[in-house]
């Protein structure tokens, strides 16, 4: 497991109402993505699509405003934002007068591209339009949690993941039951996943197994997502393969990693009930 003991998690804060870019903590990609293969390349592409429901400011009469954020960032970014950092920042907003929500979208991108490393696409939504742009649903596919599996293992295990190489199918297979743990705290994270792939059809069972299999990892959402997505291509081969976690929210904000071989960010932009 990587070491993220240098982060802001796990240490005693102070909260600040006011305007303060400088609490956001970027952390190295490069700290967790070990490239066994040699390879340069990334095998994916995707983003980190972070829900922020607790944003609020003062417009210039003092009046406090609210809006709900969407934050996306490409995996290629050289950095992630730690999650505790990006809450205290969002905290610092409070108390702090803006001209309009224009000013305060467009001053979120600035830091957050700034801290990432690369631009970050930001939208700020008012809670009418949130409603009925981002319904809550499921997609298309087949829920893989009634399968009758024994679990042994509670540790990434990818030899549990089989496919059938006779048979070709296209589908989304996806579970509610992915937990991971924070690396440094060990609160728990609690996802739905959903595996989306053209190739040999992947045995569902061992998939479960699998997915379970990562019930006391320690690791951040976005290098969890990583695991999954390259431990699937390596041991199931598949033509097309994406892997898309959706996070339940904890301090106000949801985190949902997307990574995938032919799409730049997930097709459908819903919400799970969880969230």
């Amino acid at each position: 497991m990587t070491d993220y003991r240098d982060t802001q998690l796990g240490r005693e804060t102070s909260y600040t109402d006011r305007y303060d870019p400088s609490l956001l903590y970027p952390i190295p990609r490069t700290k967790a993505r070990q490239d066994k293969n040699g390879r340069d390349e990334l095998p994916f592409r995707g983003v980190d699509l972070w829900t922020a429901y607790e944003i609020s400011w003062l417009n210039a009469d003092g009046l406090p405003q609210i809006a709900i954020g969407e934050f996306m960032v490409p995996c290629t970014s050289e950095f992630i934002i730690e999650s505790k950092s990006l809450k205290l920042y969002l905290n610092s907003f409070i108390q702090t007068q803006f001209a309009s929500q224009e000013q305060v979208q467009q001053q979120l991108s600035n830091d957050l591209s700034s801290a990432a490393g690369t631009q970050v696409e930001v939208i700020l939504y008012q809670i009418a339009e949130y409603h009925g742009f981002k319904p809550i649903s499921e997609p298309d596919g087949h829920c893989i949690d009634h399968y009758p599996v024994s679990i042994e293992t509670y540790e990434p295990n990818p030899q549990l993941l089989r496919a059938d190489p006779d048979i070709i199918v296209e589908q989304t297979l996806y579970s509610h039951l992915l937990k991971t743990n924070c690396p440094v705290t060990n609160q728990p994270d609690w996802a739905s996943v959903y595996i989306s792939y053209q190739g040999p059809k992947i045995d569902p069972c061992g998939l479960l197994a699998y997915l379970i299999s990562y019930r006391q990892h320690q690791d951040f959402h976005e290098q969890c997502v990583e695991s999954l997505f390259t431990h699937i291509q390596a041991a199931c081969n598949p033509e097309k393969l994406s892997v898309y976690a959706r996070y339940t929210r904890r301090g106000g904000l949801d985190i949902n990693p997307f990574r995938s071989t032919w799409l730049e960010r997930p097709p459908l932009q819903y919400r799970h009930v969880r969230q």
